[in-house]
């Protein structure tokens, strides 16, 4: 149901000059906010935020090898997830590549003890959601009250797991008027 804070985490990645792709861990669903560590500033480096494109958009760049500072990227979702730069890195970095991405939730693992992982602010939709699966078996009776309670759960948990920051909506309207 999109990402929750518990599962968002910062991941860095030291760009090499000349390669475009990198692996990226594989219980990574998407990629929330992506930029680029270079040197320059006055606390001697600088970041500049990547903009993401679709394959589409990748696959129309007719000459994808072209080196520079990379500021657009495309993320591909297979099994063994990748993240293509472009421009490819070029040799004046050094450049690090740091990425905020939404990563698979651990499941448990009974068999190590290992318990799922669950804020605790997420916990009482954990059991509403596992009590309304259960009474579809064992008390189909009580199936659409749990499924209420479930619910509820959900939405009190996902409206109080978000950043507590202003949205800003800005239409792009320069298109439109010639000066």
């Amino acid at each position: 149901m999109g990402p929750n804070l518990a599962q968002v985490d910062l991941q860095a990645i030291p760009l090499v000059q000349g390669t475009a792709t990198y692996s990226v861990l594989s219980d990574t669903i998407t990629l929330l906010d992506v930029y680029l560590t270079y040197p320059g500033g006055t606390s001697g480096t600088q970041d500049m935020y990547c903009y993401g494109i679709s394959r589409t958009e990748f696959a129309a760049i007719p000459d994808k090898a072209i080196q520079g500072k990379p500021n657009q990227f495309w993320f591909d979702r297979l099994q063994a997830p990748t993240l293509t730069l472009y421009p490819v890195p070029d040799g004046n970095g050094p450049y690090t590549l740091h990425y905020y991405r939404f990563r698979q939730v651990q499941d448990a693992i009974i068999a190590n003890g290992v318990t799922p992982e669950v804020p605790n602010r997420a916990l009482d939709a954990l059991v509403s959601g596992l009590a309304y699966r259960l009474s579809r078996i064992y008390a189909p009776q009580m199936e659409d009250k749990r499924k209420a309670d479930a619910a509820e759960a959900w939405g009190l948990y996902a409206k109080q797991d978000t950043e507590n920051v202003p949205m800003y909506i800005t239409p792009a309207l320069s298109g439109y008027y010639r000066i």
